[in-house]
């Protein structure tokens, strides 16, 4: 059995695949097309992509596979989270500047409450292929769950293929499967920001598992300053403002990628309390949370699974 790597960049981001064969079974050629699949169903960046055709639309369009199983997945996502996991978030995103286009003056002085009317996922149904919207202003942005979908793409490939030991990673998600051919469980080191650096991250522990998949979302990466104040990228679809509460980050591990994805930044947007509550009930879940204390002090705190995974 030997180790064989792929990486690459795709979606924005890098991508770093190791798997366990006796052979080269899978090349990069391969996985680059199924990347580059992925990003003509559901890249804001790509202009002919299936999404983009979608928010240009006035009523709606057929979608291919890879954007229904991702909007099916958003919409019981959505249910369980109250509507704190919402795709239709785009122009907010789009609003607060982290969207795909340059932000100008003018779309800034748009009053929040004129574009919260253009979100809400009962502003778009879906029946077989056919994705419709009732208001011509909706648009979708899929950036919270479509890389861990990606992830488990390319890891499902890998299990048609047979190969029993492999780890998919794209723009930080994570999909493993073990244990490798010397009988060692998968591990993975778990980020937060570290202590005398708010921005930078750094590992905090590393966690040791059979099969699986590891995600996180943590708003002290991804943030826009303005003055002494940092907006953070996770808008709440429900106010139309970024959240700020005390949540730093969000590390979720779950069987699909797909689903830590999709739950990391509506935990985050939660709260603590909230999230732990929410926690206790989803058996499919375990979270690390990092967290600001009320003295502001950096602190965290686990699921009990999650507690057993960890090795250091």
């Amino acid at each position: 059995m030997r180790n064989y790597k792929i990486s690459g960049y795709a979606q924005g981001t890098s991508y770093n695949i190791s798997y366990f064969a006796t052979d080269s079974v899978v090349t990069k050629s391969q996985i680059d097309s199924i990347l580059n699949v992925i990003d003509l169903s559901m890249s804001l960046y790509k202009p002919n992509s299936t999404i983009i055709s979608f928010n240009n639309a006035e009523k709606g369009i057929l979608i291919d596979q890879h954007f229904v199983n991702v909007f099916k997945k958003s919409q019981i996502i959505n249910r369980e989270t109250n509507g704190i996991f919402d795709v239709t978030i785009a122009p907010l995103v789009q609003y607060w500047g982290f969207g795909p286009k340059p932000v100008t003056n003018k779309q800034q002085e748009q009053p929040v409450n004129e574009i919260l009317a253009q979100v809400g996922m009962d502003k778009v149904q879906l029946s077989g292929n056919l994705l419709q919207k009732s208001n011509p202003k909706v648009t979708i942005d899929l950036n919270g769950i479509a890389q861990g979908y990606t992830v488990d793409v390319i890891a499902d490939f890998f299990e048609k293929g047979k190969i029993k030991s492999y780890v998919v990673e794209v723009g930080g998600e994570i999909r493993a499967k073990g244990p490798k051919p010397d009988g060692k469980l998968m591990r993975i080191g778990i980020e937060g920001p570290s202590e005398n650096d708010f921005t930078e991250p750094a590992i905090k522990h590393i966690i040791e598992f059979k099969e699986g998949a590891v995600t996180t979302s943590g708003n002290y990466r991804k943030f826009i300053s303005k003055g002494d104040k940092k907006i953070s990228h996770l808008i709440n679809p429900k106010t139309g403002y970024p959240f700020q509460n005390e949540m730093i980050s969000v590390t979720v591990f779950a069987k699909r990628a797909i689903d830590a994805d999709g739950y990391d930044n509506a935990l985050m947007g939660m709260g603590l309390k909230e999230a732990m509550k929410f926690l206790a009930k989803k058996k499919n879940l375990e979270a690390y949370i990092i967290y600001k204390n009320k003295d502001g002090k950096i602190t965290d705190t686990l699921t009990s699974g999650f507690k057993r995974m960890i090795v250091k």
